[in-house]
């Protein structure tokens, strides 16, 4: 194996024979042992590479002792393997930087080899020890050590000299640099170096092997003159100098130089944590981590926050919407006692009238003229003239807007309290695209069921009507049930609706006993032939909920204005839905003509349809109002009902005309108490609807209420001597409360016999 032997001394001093000599072994293949992580690099051009200007060096350093030669090469032998923790030392030669970091400028480029420097003997021992207080060897060691020390090389070897076998021996390589520890108190601060844990512990094992060595042949050699360090032919080969290095490093970890500490002074107490340590990292990068005192707390106080949100956000609104946070939902263990302070009886709230007519209505409009030329008294009316009022059960004396979904014309739209209210003088019932209980339109319906009734007498109600003229969809309604039934309760409509009849014969059974498919309702719940101790508010006489409307809005698909259907709906039916319309009379067949739809198998419908202008309704360019109505008597022979726009008469229908008919008896006109009702709808069932040409929102505004009665036959009340209602309500209370029963069968109450069907 060829030796490459060179002298490292003073350009000024003669060769000494005692000096000792580095020795790098030839590159060759046979020569690199195959460790992972260390691979074998052919020599290249260095001339195409200059070195890097060496930072150690002072300006004043001349270019001959700047040492940048591939034949003067300084090679470290030990790589600073003293278990992790080697510092160069910074004691033992005077620095002429005084601490401060080196010039780079005698750091150059040499065109000739320079001569060989005398580097004369110091204390290499460090001034910094390791923590079980002995010195810890810094420096370089040559793989070949001077003769005369052989046994101290070979005993430092174990502690200082990597496995030769993991080192390459070309002296065209240099090898990596030395890691330090930069704080040596400190038991393994830093990574162990790739050199120090060995071959078979290399950190690296693939790769470009430029991450170990420099492809610069570098000289060695340092300029005596610049007080950094040198070499001592008895000092082990290590560093004396107030400053330790090798290549362009820090002593304490980093490059460039610049940018790191060279003096113990500069060590900060936060350093460590800047300072990578492949071990800590990955011990700290575990997923569980044992929890101290204050990570105990912090998982507790987290755990305390979660389920202070569970109880506050689910538990909580549970409890509140179940009604177990109410304090009337709580049981008393005690007897209550209270102190009567005053037996004094304080009249009701001055808002609330204790008259029947409003004190706004106009004099001239307290009485009216009959068919037969009396002089009917008003008996009741509404002017809508308080701003701002609301219809929420309880609120009012005389009005109830209900919270419902009108399920028995399969209504678009939810009936909200929040969509009726008065402002300017007017009830307003608002119809508007606002997502409600899952259906996506929202109105308002009015309705005076078991507050305010009438039995005979004529109704008169002036309305705004909503929306544009010639625009079809839209569905108000004014019009009256009977009080046994409760508007939009299908429970309570279920066999009494649109039933006026008290004969015992087939029309009180299911389908008028019919194959054909003339009707399909379940028969008449409450009729005159119950069986005694029945189910019947009063036994003997037939009672049901017929319906009479003064309007039904709608526009002609043909000549674009308004249409409103006034109708008498009734049960059972006639044959072919067709009473004798002998009695039956039209004044003006220029705009009222009979309606072509006579009925269907829940009910029969006798109805004429008038025209309307297109200024009675909110969107013309004159928005007006007109009145809406009927008047009637139910005297079985005498009887009429008749209809009105404004005070001109459209059509009347006369007691005969409903007389028996087939299987079927005589019908009658309406005895029941009737309760008003004002809604706004839109539903499909009613007419074709002109989606895009609708206006959102739309408001049907009612002027004024009002009610005449003859002098001798007022009766504005829902419990009339002849046919109550009141008992029979507040018997069977669940039913008429609850909105989402819509069959008697989903009832706990039994459907009243019948003499037909056995008693």
């Amino acid at each position: 194996m060829a030796i490459n032997t060179r002298n490292l001394t003073s350009p000024d001093s003669p060769p000494n024979p005692q000096q000792p000599v580095h020795t790098t072994a030839a590159p060759s293949e046979d020569n690199v042992p195959e460790e992972p992580g260390f691979y074998f690099q052919p020599p290249r051009n260095e001339e195409a590479y200059p070195p890097p200007r060496n930072p150690f060096l002072t300006d004043s350093t001349s270019d001959e002792a700047s040492l940048g030669s591939d034949q003067h090469l300084f090679v470290s032998e030990n790589n600073n393997n003293n278990n992790n923790n080697n510092i160069y030392s910074t004691s033992g030669s005077e620095s002429t930087h005084g601490g401060g970091y080196p010039e780079r400028s005698a750091y150059l480029p040499q065109e000739t080899a320079p001569a060989a420097i005398d580097y004369p003997s110091g204390n290499y021992t460090s001034s910094y020890t390791p923590a079980g207080g002995l010195p810890t060897p810094m420096g370089m060691s040559t793989a070949a050590a001077v003769a005369g020390s052989a046994a101290a090389v070979a005993g430092a070897s174990a502690q200082l000299l990597p496995n030769p076998s993991s080192r390459r021996s070309s002296a065209s390589l240099n090898m990596l640099s030395a890691e330090f520890d930069r704080y040596p108190n400190r038991i393994s601060s830093a990574a162990p170096s790739i050199m120090s844990m060995g071959a078979g512990h290399s950190l690296l094992r693939s790769g470009n092997s430029d991450l170990y060595l420099n492809k610069h042949n570098r000289d060695s050699s340092i300029s005596n003159d610049s007080g950094v360090s040198s070499v001592s032919a008895n000092g082990g080969g290590r560093p004396a100098g107030k400053f330790a290095f090798q290549s362009d490093f820090s002593p304490f970890g980093g490059y460039p130089t610049s940018s790191f500490p060279l003096h113990i002074d500069e060590k900060e107490a936060d350093d460590y944590l800047h300072n990578p340590d492949p071990i800590l990292d990955a011990k700290y990068d575990r997923k569980c981590q044992r929890l101290d005192k204050r990570g105990w707390l912090s998982l507790l106080a987290m755990l305390a926050l979660l389920l202070g949100a569970i109880v506050l956000f689910i538990v909580y609104p549970v409890l509140t919407y179940t009604g177990h946070t109410s304090e009337h939902s709580r049981p008393t263990t005690a007897v209550e006692q209270y102190e009567v302070l005053t037996t004094y009886e304080y009249n009701i709230l001055s808002a609330i009238r204790t008259t029947l007519v409003d004190p706004d209505t106009p004099q001239d409009a307290k009485s009216f003229t009959a068919l037969d030329g009396s002089k009917w008294t008003l008996a009741f009316s509404e002017e809508f003239n308080k701003e701002g009022r609301t219809f929420y059960e309880g609120d009012d004396q005389f009005w109830t807007a209900p919270d419902i979904h009108y399920a028995a014309t399969t209504d678009l739209e939810w009936y909200d309290p929040d969509a009726s209210t008065t402002a300017n003088g007017t009830l307003v019932l608002t119809m508007d695209a606002f997502k409600n209980h899952n259906l996506f339109y929202r109105s308002g319906m009015l309705q005076s069921w078991n507050k305010l009734c009438f039995t005979q007498g004529y109704l008169k109600v002036s309305a705004q009507l909503a929306g544009y003229g010639h625009v079809l969809g839209l569905w108000p309604g004014i019009w009256t049930l009977g009080n046994i039934g409760r508007p939009g309760y299908l429970g309570t409509t279920e066999g009494v609706w649109p039933y006026c009849y008290s004969e015992c014969d087939a029309g009180i059974t299911p389908n008028q006993s019919s194959t054909d498919g003339i009707s399909y309702l379940k028969g008449q719940k409450l009729n005159a032939c119950t069986c005694d101790g029945e189910d019947h508010p009063n036994p003997g006489v037939g009672r049901g909920a017929p319906e009479i409307d003064a309007l039904e809005g709608t526009v002609s698909s043909d000549l674009k204005v308004g249409v409103v259907s006034q109708s008498l709906q009734l049960a059972p039916y006639d044959i072919w839905y067709m009473p004798d319309m002998n009695f039956i009379e039209i004044y003006n067949r220029t705009t009222t003509v009979t309606n072509t739809w006579f009925g269907g198998p829940l009910q029969q419908a006798i109805s004429m349809a008038s025209t309307l202008n297109t200024s009675w309704y909110e969107y013309s360019d004159t928005p007006g109002y007109q009145s809406y109505g009927f008047e009637y008597l139910n005297n079985d022979n005498t009887g009429y009902i008749r209809w009105f726009i404004g005070d001109t008469p459209t059509h009347a229908l006369y007691a005969p005309s409903l007389g028996p008919n087939g299987n079927v008896g005589q019908r009658q006109i309406s005895k029941e108490p009737m309760s008003i009702i004002l809604n706004l709808g839109l539903s499909n069932s009613w007419v074709y609807i002109d989606w895009p040409s609708l206006v959102w929102p739309s408001h049907m505004r009612i002027d004024y209420v009002r009610i005449y009665q003859p002098p001798k036959a007022i009766s504005i009340t829902c419990d009339p001597s002849g046919y109550p209602t009141y008992d029979y309500i507040e018997s069977h209370r669940d039913v008429y409360d609850n909105p989402n029963i819509t069959s008697w069968e989903d009832t706990e109450y039994d459907w009243p016999k019948n003499k037909l069907t056995g008693c």
